[in-house]
């Protein structure tokens, strides 16, 4: 794999950009892999990369019936943050977190991490009191979070508007290293290094069947053919009940599509992620100046990604009387994602009823910032029997009713 750097961004300009090669290998799949992940999303490639990297497996398998990233990872609003009430959820969330600090060096490759901030605002008293309680549990966490008021709200983001008849800003939950990251990049940087290490990424391969033998996996049949594997991970996010059910197994979580869109592009504003949970809207502005904009997930289960009208006016009417500035804007576009959510609003990274089968789905709505953190977990769990950023996630706590629950502790699963 070549080097990127400022050096080689400068030789290949000389010659008119003539040397540059593939980022990763359209590799043709073998008759066997040691492990075989289906899903070559953000979490997917994570996964495969911590193999290799933390692991020594390289002999892996990256399936994707359409093209890389073209999931959930390039159909999100990039926000990365931390400042999770729950134990559990904030370890995993902190270790991504902090993973995708360096994440550019590790990888070599620009993932455009921005640790610009995220604000969660607090709009009603019930807020205000939630979130003084998650500052005082992160404290307990080593998670780095603090409760501001109104007028530390409005320094940060000018634009704010925090005497609104509905929404009054009464403070927010800020976490100064949170922030954003390209989505595309991520998954761009992770395909890389998995294909330097040898390991195959194949796309326009969709599994249409999960082979098993005494109740143990022994390969999935694709539209490319048999290939046998020791281990299979499912990485599929909104399809992870779908790819269940061939494999003989339910899981208790249902898939809805999500939504965002994005406005025309204007000069900058918002240097700060800003969360309203009230109104279930969030926002931040990109690098191209276009306003980033978040909504909630359709009342109803769905396989779109397109997302429904209503969603959208709901959001973008509370949104403009928080930020009056917004009124002006036209939508460029608008797109959906479908997400898997679970009744506890929290993950699912586990052993399932089939030996040498292992789960990783339920992100719900939350899933870019949870990428790194997440494969890191996850292929501890595939190499070695558990992992101690995944032990609280397993499936049985559903039957046991040890729910992880951030429903109502996170505000929102974003």
């Amino acid at each position: 794999m070549k080097k990127y750097s400022v050096f080689a961004v400068a030789r290949e300009a000389m010659r008119h950009h003539t040397g540059w090669t593939r980022a990763w290998r359209d590799a043709q799949p073998k008759k066997r892999y040691d492990v075989i992940i289906v899903g070559a999303g953000g979490h997917g490639l994570a996964t495969a990369y911590y193999l290799g990297k933390n692991f020594g497996i390289t002999n892996v398998a990256v399936l994707e019936k359409g093209w890389l990233g073209g999931g959930n990872t390039g159909r999100n609003t990039t926000i990365i943050r931390s400042n999770y009430l729950q134990d559990p959820s904030a370890a995993i969330y902190e270790k991504a977190r902090s993973l995708y600090e360096t994440m550019s060096q590790d990888l070599n490759y620009n993932v455009m991490f921005s640790p610009r901030g995220v604000i969660m605002l607090a709009q009603t008293e019930h807020e205000v009191r939630g979130y003084k309680r998650t500052a005082h549990a992160n404290a307990l966490q080593g998670v780095t979070t603090e409760f501001i008021g109104p007028d530390r709200v409005k320094q940060l983001v000018p634009i704010i508007n925090i005497d609104g008849p509905r929404y009054p800003v009464l403070g927010g939950l800020w976490q100064a290293r949170g922030g954003t990251a390209r989505h595309d990049a991520v998954a761009w940087g992770y395909a890389r290094a998995c294909s330097d290490m040898g390991m195959d990424i194949i796309q326009k391969c969709e599994v249409t069947g999960v082979r098993q033998t005494g109740g143990k996996v022994t390969g999935v049949s694709t539209t490319r053919g048999d290939i046998d594997c020791d281990k299979l991970g499912m990485v599929v996010a909104g399809h992870s009940g779908q790819l269940a059910n061939m494999a003989g197994f339910r899981l208790p979580m249902e898939s809805v599509a999500l939504q965002a869109l994005v406005s025309e592009p204007i000069k900058p504003c918002m240097d700060v992620v800003v969360m309203a949970n009230t109104v279930h809207g969030y926002m931040s502005q990109s690098d191209k100046g276009e306003m980033v904009i978040g909504g909630g997930t359709d009342g109803y289960n769905n396989y779109t990604q397109r997302g429904s009208f209503h969603h959208i006016e709901e959001t973008v009417r509370a949104l403009v009387e928080t930020f009056p500035l917004i009124s002006r804007l036209k939508m460029l576009r608008q797109w959906g994602g479908i997400v898997d959510v679970t009744g506890d609003r929290s993950p699912i990274l586990s052993k399932t009823p089939v030996e040498g089968v292992f789960i990783n789905g339920g992100w719900g709505t939350g899933g870019f910032k949870a990428i790194p953190g997440s494969g890191w977990g996850f292929a501890e769990l595939m190499a070695k029997g558990h992992s101690p950023l995944t032990d609280a996630f397993g499936l049985e706590r559903f039957a046991e009713g040890r729910f992880i629950d951030e429903s109502v502790a996170a505000g929102v699963a974003h």
